[in-house]
């Protein structure tokens, strides 16, 4: 009888565990050998295996889920499982099954697989499949636990951009919850924003507020018994999965409310919920951008020591090649439509913009943070695209087909597009962070660096979507001044990893030969690299041949000391909690940052010490005006107005910018996060009106953000005796959205604000930035007040942006003399600017 040799196993008895050997023994895989880098991530992974936490860092295209799979099959032949790979979201499950499928390792979709619980196969599943308060691997004295010996989290950046949504349950105002807490926290609600809190008890967007720590600490019994009774209610998924996470340690969570929804929260994860997680033998975690290792360490309490200690490999030139190009920063003065028409002409094969087809036509993909981004785009694209709607097209880019200019609607990360799916990749913005506790931290710590680097972050992300493999190559544009910024500021430039920093860095030489060029010299460029020819290819191998990784992972004090003092907290032990954290805080130096965590320092002190507490509340509203507000607030001092625009201008401009190209794109980027009809960008907003006061040399304030007490959204002293009082409604998406009687009376009360704090002002007109002039039957603004619309912001954008210009050609931004002739030369002093920038009310 003839021999079946599919049944003979040379290793019967003896199974292999070292990565190399197992790859090496996989008949019929579709790479015949592991990349330099991956054998050697692979090698040091064996010797460090025992350690109950691993990260390893690979740039994007170098491997990681390759490397991912063996090692958790390695795991399996040791005895050490059953074995999970995790992926962030559905999208991406078949994509890993399809590689493990090209390596001829055995992996299920299916949680119930016998293969997988005989530890035969990898199951691959999401995040959330695992680790949700109704997991099917076990909860916590609820639920039988599935034990597991190592889990695999596969682009771990993107996997914890999700876990605020998964520890953090969200009552949205439909549920009946919602209406019984806001009545509980009424007073404490009030008492910290009156204006916030009339937005909340109206139904109308605004700023989240958090409830103080006392009141949630002190009513946690009562929280427990609105909340519970819906806790189950497989209506509201955002509470159904996440509830279990912070049911049993509500005094220590932190609630934020808007108008739509309660969030929920502690300041960290309570992961041992699940344990088949919590106490995996091995858990690693795959990433080629985590900037910053520590929330590792924070939301799924890695151990702080491994993660320090990051591997990778040799070199970090195992990276596709990039050219990454600013246009904004070649030239600002470019038309508002540049990008799209290059696009557009790049996939359709015209990149000469003369109307002929000259060149293979490429896949385009533009990332956008929001639909309104990607309304910009709707006129050029062939396609717009979201996370629930994009598969399907995906996968036709994989297989080679031509579509042209796709659009992705935020979906910055877990996107494959290799080789000729994406050889255009355009970065138009960076996404605003959407939960109301997201939305608090970014309004505290915008400005700060701590801010920027998760910027930094997110941009980076996003610029690994084109390249898959070292052999893979995709050129970048990013297009909003925020984003170019980073690239052309070292500072930011910093925050990217090294081999992208090496691509940065070579691309910006080759951007400073053509400074002030035209787009179509821009397109040339792309050209060039696109076409792979040797002038550009030689010169982007040197840039990368001998950048190496970041050998030490990023795990502050800071981040350690949070996770610690939480844990303490749990166990019984709040003093023990406000040592530790109290220990970490002192290693921060950055005012904002520092001030922000006192808020959470604080929230352990009302535990066992409500005095020193407020003292800490005090201390943090003094670096952050943005925290919590104490019993006693800090007095503020009042905003005076300029003697000379033109100095204080001057001096203001003098002081932040010493490259005149980055002034243009500060400038730039300020009117860029002007963003209308969209309520999560509403804070965001009101920081550039800010910061647009200080550039024209006014006296700016956001006395709701400093004081909390009915004050204006903006106040500009635009001299010593004239100001505006400023109320910002670009949030407003209504179909119609004329002028309610609500947001005039915002304005009303705004203005009475003003009297009581400046009565000895002369001159105060108030000012609504609105997208209509036009008021409701019922709306009544104060005498004088002028409305501000979109088309008026973008007029004014125009002229400050001319003005900018001017004084960055003349190289006079800190001539006082010469600022206040370009104030004047483009109506922006203080007699002007609302004149011809606003208009009056009409019915």
């Amino acid at each position: 009888m003839p021999i079946r040799w599919d049944d003979i196993n040379p290793n019967k008895g003896a199974r292999l565990t070292r990565p190399r050997e197992i790859y090496a023994a996989l008949q019929g895989r579709r790479w015949p050998r592991l990349r330099p880098e991956q054998n050697e991530v692979l090698e040091t992974w064996y010797e460090r295996r025992n350690e109950s936490d691993l990260v390893l860092k690979q740039n994007t295209g170098g491997g990681k889920t390759l490397t991912g799979l063996l090692i958790a099959q390695s795991s399996l032949h040791e005895g050490v499982g059953p074995a999970v790979f995790l992926v962030p979201d559905k999208f991406l499950i078949q994509q890993v099954v399809g590689e493990a499928n090209d390596a001829k390792i055995a992996v299920t979709t299916d949680a119930k697989d016998e293969s997988f619980r005989s530890q035969r196969a990898i199951l691959i599943t999401t995040f959330h499949k695992l680790l949700n308060g109704r997991s099917v691997f076990g909860v916590r004295n609820v639920k039988k636990v599935v034990p597991l010996g190592i889990v695999v989290v596969d682009d771990a950046h993107a996997a914890l951009s999700a876990t605020g949504g998964l520890f953090a349950p969200k009552i949205p105002a439909s549920c009946q919850a919602y209406g019984k807490l806001i009545n509980l926290f009424a007073s404490d609600l009030a008492s910290q924003s009156p204006k916030a809190y009339a937005d909340i008890a109206a139904g109308e967007p605004g700023a989240p507020i958090r409830v103080p720590p006392k009141a949630v600490a002190d009513r946690a019994q009562e929280i427990m018994a609105i909340v519970r009774p819906h806790a189950a209610d497989e209506a509201i998924d955002t509470l159904l999965y996440s509830w279990p996470f912070v049911a049993d340690s509500l005094k220590l969570a932190t609630i934020t409310v808007t108008s739509s929804v309660v969030e929920i929260r502690t300041p960290c994860p309570e992961v041992d919920i699940i344990p088949a997680f919590a106490h995996a033998k091995r858990r690693v975690y795959l990433t080629a951008t985590l900037e910053d290792e520590g929330v590792l360490v924070t939301e799924l309490d890695a151990n702080a020591d491994a993660v320090r200690r990051p591997i990778t490999p040799n070199q970090a030139s195992d990276l596709g090649d990039r050219i990454i190009l600013a246009p904004l920063s070649i030239n600002p003065r470019l038309a508002d439509t540049a990008v799209q028409q290059l696009a557009r002409g790049f996939a359709d094969g015209d990149r000469n913009g003369d109307g002929t087809i000259e060149s293979v036509p490429v896949n385009v993909v533009v990332l956008v943070p929001s639909d309104y981004a990607a309304n910009r785009w709707r006129a050029f694209a062939d396609a717009v695209l979201h996370v629930g709607d994009m598969q399907p097209l995906i996968e036709r880019m994989k297989k080679g087909d031509h579509i042209g200019v796709v659009v992705l609607v935020n979906k910055y990360d877990g996107v494959d597009l290799p080789g000729d799916a994406c050889r255009l990749l355009i970065i138009d913005g960076i996404p605003t962070p959407l939960t109301p506790h997201e939305r608090r931290a970014s309004a505290a710590l915008v400005g700060s660096m701590f801010f920027k680097a998760r910027e930094v972050q997110r941009i980076e992300q996003g610029m690994g979507r084109g390249i898959r493999d070292v052999g893979d190559y995709c050129a970048v544009l990013v297009v909003n001044s925020d984003a170019a910024l980073t690239l052309r500021d070292s500072t930011l430039r910093a925050f990217y990893s090294p081999a992208t920093r090496a691509q940065i860095e070579l691309s910006q030489q080759v951007s400073d030969q053509i400074q002030g060029e035209s787009i179509n010299v821009i397109g040339d460029l792309l050209d060039t690299f696109l076409e792979r020819k040797p002038q550009w290819v030689t010169k982007s191998l040197e840039a990368t041949a001998d950048v190496t990784y970041d050998s030490a992972g990023n795990v502050t004090e800071l981040a350690a000391g949070r996770r610690e003092a939480f844990n303490r907290a749990v166990a019984g032990d709040p003093d023990g909690a406000v040592l530790v954290l109290r220990s970490a805080i002192d290693t921060v130096s950055e005012p904002l940052l520092k001030g922000w965590y006192l808020e959470e320092l604080a929230a352990y002190e009302h535990l066992v010490d409500a005095t020193a507490a407020e003292k800490t509340l005090s201390a943090a509203r003094k670096l952050n005006s943005a925290v919590l507000k104490p019993n006693v607030p800090p007095s503020r001092k009042k905003v005076a107005g300029p003697a000379a625009q033109g100095v204080a201008a001057a001096n203001y401009l003098a002081s932040t910018y010493v490259d005149p190209r980055s002034m243009e794109l500060a400038v730039g980027s300020l009117f860029d996060n002007i963003v209308w009809g969209v309520e999560e960008a509403a804070d965001l907003a009101e920081e550039q009106f800010r910061l647009l006061g200080c550039h024209l040399g006014f006296a700016s304030n956001r006395p709701e953000k400093e004081d909390r007490d009915g004050g204006p959204d903006n106040l500009w002293a635009l001299s010593p005796s004239r100001f505006a009082i400023i109320e910002l409604k670009t949030d407003v998406s209504r179909p119609s959205p004329v002028i309610t009687k609500s947001e005039a009376e915002q304005l009303v009360h705004s203005m009475a604000w003003f009297s009581d704090h400046y009565p000895e002002a002369v001159d105060a007109v108030p000012v609504l930035v609105h997208p209509s002039a036009e008021l409701d039957s019922q709306a009544h603004v104060p005498p004088r007040t002028r409305i501000m619309t979109k088309e008026h912001v973008q007029h004014l954008r125009r002229d400050v942006e001319a003005m900018v210009r001017e004084l960055s050609a003349s190289g006079s931004w800190g001539d006082s003399a010469a600022v206040a002739s370009a104030l004047a030369r483009h109506q922006l002093t203080a007699e002007q600017v609302l004149a011809r920038h606003s208009m009056e009310a009409r019915r």
